[in-house]
């Protein structure tokens, strides 16, 4: 029997015995703030920001203790123990014997629920928690059944310990920040307001209050309280063996209080008498908010049982709602998996990069790339708004062309760095435009390209190599002209920056310097002589795309011209002599930067846009020129693959070494993509990714071969151990950019083969050890690590939809050109995607009876609403804009027939 399935279309699963599985966690949010996560024993984190823990933080490795358990307790007159939570030390001796409780997680989109059963004790639990949309509380729905043939006297008990304040005290001043807490008991729970925000930079007031409350299922409060650790615990108790229960300590009143210690969020309810067979229900809030009238308005929001059910439901259709995709194939646990893929972005986005239990990417926010990343989930789910969201965006991006690393809440709100630290990846650049061709395609509207953004400014200069000493924070973070205006330029304008400045900062070998890192952030010990010969390969791709979206511009107003800051020109040499001079090329760049250091012209010129078009064109001719004669590796007949990096000593990273072969997955995945391999080339570097990356128990691709030396001239990543994280692990990220390249050049099977290794590794639990989605990477064993937050899941997405089944926009239009394999049909041969394309909801169905593969199929037929669809010569279907501006809202079903 599987120990994970699921259970309904949306991806809703159970698994039997979770907490015999180490490191699992699941994640619970609200729109508004709060974030949680669970594991199976109720342990885990709940927070708002890095300064508003309302659990204690829990690392990965936290995540064994019992701390920080949410606890519900039962007492049985024959004075036995029961933690619902599986979380007392009676159970965690048992967890492997023939006593142990029988236990089960069921769990969907932001709702878990715990089931735990006592054959001993003829007690059965069910824990129900979630976050409510659009508010901070998280809900705990208990019931407790008795499942014994006579009457049972029972004594509950909730027990949350209260941590209420920074992740950085959790260390840093624990005991004195606990001398700061000011605990008080009401009718239904416990409050803890600290004094202030402990910060040796400059304490602040505080005006959080934490706190815990319970009631039963129809509004009866508890009886007594613990507020206190040590009132809890007792001296010498523990979390699973507290001495307030087992010793039966009598607690304190409501309106009672307590100051200096540790909180803790505990109470006991009346004693409870139960039939046989019958049922009783409790309610817990855990919560922070601002003032006790918003604490008093969630709770009777939420004070019976009732009124949690409908929440509940609320919550499950709202996220149902959100995740708008739906794949069928022939294979239905692939097809439940998706909804996980598809589901993560949100969670990306909601939890940044940090606040979940592998929280190794500091303290909170998102990235540069995560910006523009999720943005293409949302372009394929939830488009509305994001036409916005990037134009917002771009006010991230410097005169220099590099960008602010520091982003505030909400959008296009980016901070100057105060630590006066140049943070430069050189990859940047690509990502803003791969975003912005996505929404072009998606949506048609290339007039965002004329649409005005700011540029920010801070003390960063000269491509983050210089400091710019006429500026002060009190300027503020916007680009001004030598009027002191500020500038605003087209999204244009950004992109050409971007892309330029990129193409003339170059190492020893001519090509793109590697700076601090590129997508590979480990890859972070060569600032001086490093080289990304990958991304050097993108940027390529990127040059033709952006020339490709000035064309599409242009054929709408044939004839038109950009308006480009004057500067600009230095950048638009078009000398290929200027190209191979590296020297030059250096000067040149430099001639640019040193006259928008502090503040610009802002007078403008005017290009014409087939002129910029041929530029980008002909330097994308040259990179692609010099990249298949300087850095392509030849394996022989069969084998072939491109060097992806220069170390700090200006050696070519990958190839033939004396003992052993060094290859990288980076390389392959941009020379494919960029456009820069051919298509024999792409054979020979399948084959040699095959050889020597490849392990299927484990996922898939590695991200490289192993180097057997630790490499400080290069990165950190050589110091982790070989099959860890971006030494050697399975990358899903890397992965699926590696899938979607190959299909992108029409290597369907190829592609296949990646994206089904890594999504029957996350489904083999037994390997992976994960609940359903993409993780980061899987390790050298296989297990997942890092799951949840990763760019892999809107990268697999978008694949499945624009590659795989081919449904992606082309100027508004919407194309279907499938690359199904047989395989992936039902047994009726049929293969479908449900989502929303120009505000309509669709299902495109492709029928395939003789179950063909992808490359000998054709297009027969396609019809939607009886309406015969046309195809172009590529024999893909077209689907106007017009046509699809006729649809009403109803779901349509559009008919494919391949033979």
């Amino acid at each position: 029997m599987k120990h994970l399935q699921f259970i309904d279309e949306y991806g809703s699963f159970s698994i039997e015995q979770p907490e015999n599985t180490s490191y699992l966690y699941f994640p619970l949010a609200s729109e508004t703030g709060l974030k949680s996560s669970l594991t199976p024993n109720l342990g885990g984190d709940s927070k708002t920001d890095q300064e508003t823990f309302l659990l204690e933080p829990v690392s990965a490795e936290n995540l064994h203790n019992n701390r920080s358990v949410r606890n519900f307790w039962l007492v049985c007159e024959n004075g036995k123990v029961f933690s619902a939570a599986g979380a007392s030390a009676e159970q965690e001796a048992s967890k492997f014997t023939d006593f142990q409780d029988h236990s089960r997680v069921t769990a969907g989109f932001m709702w878990h629920t715990l089931e735990r059963i006592s054959s001993s004790l003829s007690l059965e639990t069910r824990i129900t928690s979630f976050i409510p949309v659009n508010d901070n509380v998280e809900i705990m729905y208990i019931t407790v059944r008795n499942q014994s043939n006579s009457i049972k006297n029972l004594i509950p008990y909730a027990a949350i310990p209260i941590y209420g304040r920074s992740a950085d005290n959790i260390r840093d001043h624990r005991n004195v920040t606990s001398m700061l807490h000011r605990i008080r008991t009401d009718s239904y729970g416990i409050l803890v307001r600290p004094t202030m925000s402990f910060d040796e930079r400059g304490h602040r007031p505080n005006t959080k209050i934490y706190y815990v409350y319970g009631c039963s299922g129809n509004g009866q409060n508890p009886e007594s309280f613990y507020p206190t650790v040590e009132d809890f615990l007792g001296e010498g108790g523990t979390y699973t063996h507290p001495r307030a229960i087992y010793e039966n300590f009598s607690g304190v009143p409501s309106g009672s209080s307590a100051a200096g210690k540790e909180a803790m969020g505990a109470f006991r309810f009346p004693e409870l008498k139960l039939s046989p067979g019958g049922k009783a229900e409790y309610i817990l809030l855990l919560g922070v908010e601002d003032n006790e009238a918003d604490i008093n308005r969630i709770f009777e929001k939420y004070n019976t049982s009732d009124k949690v059910i409908k929440a509940l439901e609320i919550t499950k259709s709202w996220w149902k709602e959100k995740v708008n995709t739906g794949f069928h194939t022939g294979d239905a646990d692939f097809d439940r998996l998706m909804k996980w893929i598809c589901f993560q972005p949100f969670l990306r986005r909601l939890f940044g990069c940090s606040f979940l239990p592998h929280h190794d990417y500091g303290r909170g926010g998102r990235g540069w790339r995560d910006l523009w990343q999720d943005c293409l989930s949302l372009l394929l789910m939830d488009p509305c708004g994001v036409g916005q969201m990037i134009e917002k965006n771009f006010g991230g991006v410097r005169i220099d062309g590099t960008n602010a690393t520091i982003i505030g809440d909400g959008d296009g709100n980016f901070i100057a760095d105060r630590n006066g630290i140049a943070r430069v990846w050189m990859d940047h650049a690509l990502w803003p435009q791969m975003t912005t061709k996505l929404y072009i395609d998606q949506t048609g509207d290339i007039d965002i390209l004329n649409r005005q953004a700011s540029y920010f400014k801070d003390a960063q200069a000269d491509r983050g190599t210089q400091i710019d000493a006429l500026w002060d924070a009190g300027q503020g973070s916007l680009l001004r002209t030598e009027g002191n205006d500020i500038y605003t330029g087209t999204i244009l304008e950004h992109l050409l920056i971007q892309q330029l400045t990129a193409f003339y900062e170059v190492g020893d070998h001519n090509i793109y310097r590697l700076r601090g890192a590129d997508w590979n952030d480990a890859l972070d010990m060569a600032p001086e002589h490093g080289e990304s010969v990958a991304f050097t390969c993108a940027y390529a791709g990127n040059l033709r795309e952006l020339a490709s979206m000035i064309r599409l511009l242009e054929s709408r107003s044939p004839g038109a011209e950009a308006e480009l800051i004057e500067e600009l020109q230095i950048l638009l040499n078009d000398d290929t002599g200027l190209f191979e001079n590296i020297e030059a090329k250096k000067k040149l760049l430099a001639s640019y930067t040193q006259r928008c250091r502090h503040r610009i012209s802002g007078r403008r010129i005017a290009v014409r846009l087939s002129e910029l078009a041929e530029n980008l064109e002909r330097k994308a001719d040259w990179l692609t020129e010099h990249l298949q004669n300087h850095e392509w590796i030849d394996g022989g007949t069969d084998e072939g693959w491109f060097n992806s990096y220069y170390d700090d000593h200006g050696r070519a990273v990958e190839g033939f070494f004396p003992n052993e072969v060094r290859m990288m997955l980076t390389g392959q995945v941009f020379s494919i993509m960029g456009n820069v391999a051919s298509e024999q080339q792409i054979r020979r570097i399948v084959n040699s990714a095959d050889r020597y990356l490849y392990r299927k128990e484990i996922g898939g691709y590695r991200l490289n071969t192993d180097f057997h030396e630790l490499k400080f001239d290069m990165g950190r990543m050589f110091g982790f151990a070989y099959g860890e994280k971006e030494n050697g692990a399975v990358f899903s990220h890397m992965t699926v950019m590696y899938a979607n390249a190959l299909y992108r050049r029409g290597f369907a099977k190829e592609g296949w083969k990646a994206l089904k290794t890594l999504a029957d590794t996350a489904l083999d639990f037994d390997t992976s050890r994960i609940y359903p989605g993409i993780p980061e990477y899987f390790r050298s064993d296989g297990r997942g690590m890092y799951h949840y937050l990763t760019g892999a899941a809107s990268w697999f997405m978008m694949t499945m939809i624009t590659q795989v089944f081919g449904v992606r926009g082309q100027a508004g239009d919407l194309i279907l050109a499938p690359q199904l394999m047989a395989e992936q049909f039902d047994e009726q041969g049929e293969a479908s995607v449900s989502l929303v394309f120009a505000g309509k909801n669709l299902e495109i169905i492709y029928e395939n009876p003789n179950r063909k593969d992808s490359g000998t199929y054709t297009v027969f037929s396609a019809v939607c609403e009886g309406q015969q669809l046309p195809t172009d010569d590529l024999g893909h279907v077209i689907i106007t804009r017009r046509i699809l501006d006729t649809l009403s809202d109803d779901c349509h079903r559009v008919i494919v027939k391949l033979i």
